[in-house]
């Protein structure tokens, strides 16, 4: 699933595109939205909240999409549309006279006004690249819950909105934070909500994704997907185990010595 920081980046590439100009191509490839037909009307911005991408138009309607695990905005002129994916997977088209914007596979797509946003994001925790973010909401948040591993807690989108896979494991290292240790015994939640807020924020900009500050192959990540390899840190092998219950259960990496289990 892609992280808050590549969601981020997608909105703002789209608001680029997109905003100030008149829509020329809108098409909606879902049987419910079908015929909704929003040409004439102008973008005013695209915002991302938490993995959400709200694309709101100047007659108070929002266009609601969510990448979920596999889906994906590509930008492109018009009458050369990207052939990254077959035309059968294209769930929404949003043109201008320069950009056409495709989605690819993009899902719960929805039709709301400003004010039913809330329908569809209110639910979520304050946003760790949003204008809203409230690193005391966070912790207070993270708290409600203090019987939670703290690795699946990161990952509930209530008490903080952006967090996938690859940040919790990074995270929760950084921080020498065991994933299983319940919300209520970590020492300190607040470093672990700003430091995930602050590596999101250093690679919202860009595609690359890298928590060490390195980008060569096998060093971008302390853990995350290096299950078996030795720690960055310490050389010990790092560890994979599933972690959750199915079927939302994910990977879970982590260096038993740099963040040892509670006795």
């Amino acid at each position: 699933m892609p992280e808050g920081d590549t969601v981020w980046l997608t909105a703002h590439r789209l608001n680029t595109a997109l905003a100030g100009r008149p829509v020329t191509v809108f098409d909606l490839r879902v049987p419910a939205l079908a015929t909704t037909d929003l040409t004439g009307r102008t973008v005013t911005e695209v915002v991302a909240r938490g993995k959400h991408v709200l694309t709101r138009f100047d007659d108070d309607l929002t266009l609601h999409s969510h990448l979920r695990m596999d889906g994906s905005w590509y930008l492109s002129r018009p009458g050369r549309p990207p052939h990254r994916h077959p035309e059968h997977l294209i769930r929404a088209l949003v043109g201008n006279a320069e950009w056409l914007a495709t989605g690819y596979r993009v899902h719960d797509l929805r039709i709301v006004t400003r004010a039913g946003e809330a329908d569809v994001v209110g639910h979520l925790g304050p946003d760790l690249l949003g204008p809203d973010w409230d690193v005391e909401l966070a912790v207070h948040n993270l708290q409600r819950e203090p019987d939670a591993a703290i690795a699946e807690a990161l990952l509930d989108q209530r008490h903080l909105a952006g967090i996938g896979n690859l940040y919790k494991c990074e995270v929760l290292f950084v921080e020498r934070v065991n994933p299983w240790t319940p919300v209520g015994e970590v020492a300190d939640l607040r470093a672990v909500a700003t430091t995930a807020q602050r590596l999101l924020r250093a690679n919202r900009d860009h595609p690359e994704q890298s928590t060490t500050g390195y980008l060569g192959r096998g060093r971008e990540h302390w853990v995350y997907e290096r299950g078996g390899e030795g720690c960055l840190r310490c050389r010990t092998r790092i560890q994979r185990q599933d972690q959750g219950v199915p079927p939302k259960a994910r990977s879970t990496y982590w260096c038993p010595s740099c963040q040892p289990a509670s006795s």
